[in-house]
């Protein structure tokens, strides 16, 4: 079982709007102890859409998605998610007693007058497929809906991440820190990855609960003089219990092969020094 996000929107495909959500999610799972398995962004294409949904509601992940559960024409999340399941939309009856709040909230004369066609179209935002559950929003009491591990919310961040944060509290809150992890790494200079896989491929090997990463640069003089060289962000990933025999494994064999090793506090040190001059 994985954890994974489903972006939904043609406007961050096209680029008229910046995905905001993935870095947050990763945010919410990572203050609970929980990481990140997957990621996938999506176009407002409800074939697309029907079949991506099929694919993982027929996984045990957890899914969260955001985006296109309103009630325009091109909101088509809801429908999509009960195409997958192969069950019909309706109306759930504490989803329609939110929209009416939110409606009389909303009103000059604070009721719900429902005999306004626009009032009755924003009931369709309260159809979810056959099964769902309610899913609060805390912002303006128009829910999302739940399916399982699934949970789909609003593409507005303000909406989404609290809602976000919510299913994670409420439905997974056994899952919270259950995965112990940590991670130590260094900059290498001086070698190239196809140097160090021998040696990554042997710790990861040597560890079993342990992962080894490597994230080349060309250069990035913008984070200081240090980080302008061609470098490699090179570490281990993992069980805490082993992590610190792994990493020092790590750099003798960095030293071994002659590469130069910069500890990120250092690096941090001479790039702070270099700015103050």
């Amino acid at each position: 079982m994985a954890v994974g996000i489903i972006i939904i929107g043609d406007e961050i495909l096209s680029g008229r709007r910046q995905d905001k959500h993935l870095p947050k999610f990763i945010e919410l799972l990572a203050q609970r102890g929980m990481q990140l398995g997957w990621a996938e962004y999506v176009g407002d294409d409800p074939q697309r859409i029907t079949a991506t949904l099929r694919r993982t509601f027929a996984s045990d992940d957890i899914v969260f998605v955001t985006g296109g559960i309103g009630a325009t024409p091109d909101d088509h999340t809801r429908q999509c998610a009960a195409a997958a399941l192969n069950v019909p939309l309706v109306l759930a009856p504490e989803a329609e007693a939110l929209i009416m709040e939110r409606i009389a909230d909303t009103s000059p004369d604070g009721r719900a007058d429902m005999t306004q066609a626009d009032n009755r179209h924003r009931l369709k935002m309260g159809e979810f497929p056959v099964g769902a559950r309610v899913l609060p929003n805390p912002y303006n009491k128009i829910p999302g809906f739940s399916v399982d591990q699934h949970h789909f919310m609003p593409g507005f961040p303000v909406m989404a991440w609290p809602m976000m944060a919510w299913a994670l509290d409420t439905y997974y809150a056994g899952l919270h820190h259950q995965t112990r992890h940590t991670e130590r790494s260094v900059l290498v200079f001086g070698l190239a990855e196809s140097t160090l896989t021998p040696l990554m491929e042997a710790i990861e090997a040597e560890y079993d609960g342990v992962k080894v990463f490597s994230l080349p640069s060309v250069g990035d003089a913008e984070r200081g003089a240090i980080y302008a060289r061609r470098h490699i962000d090179l570490g281990v990933k993992g069980d805490p219990a082993l992590v610190g025999a792994a990493f020092e494994r790590l750099t003798a064999g960095v030293a071994a092969l002659g590469g130069e090793i910069i500890h990120p506090a250092e690096a941090l040190a001479v790039s702070q020094a270099a700015s103050a001059n």
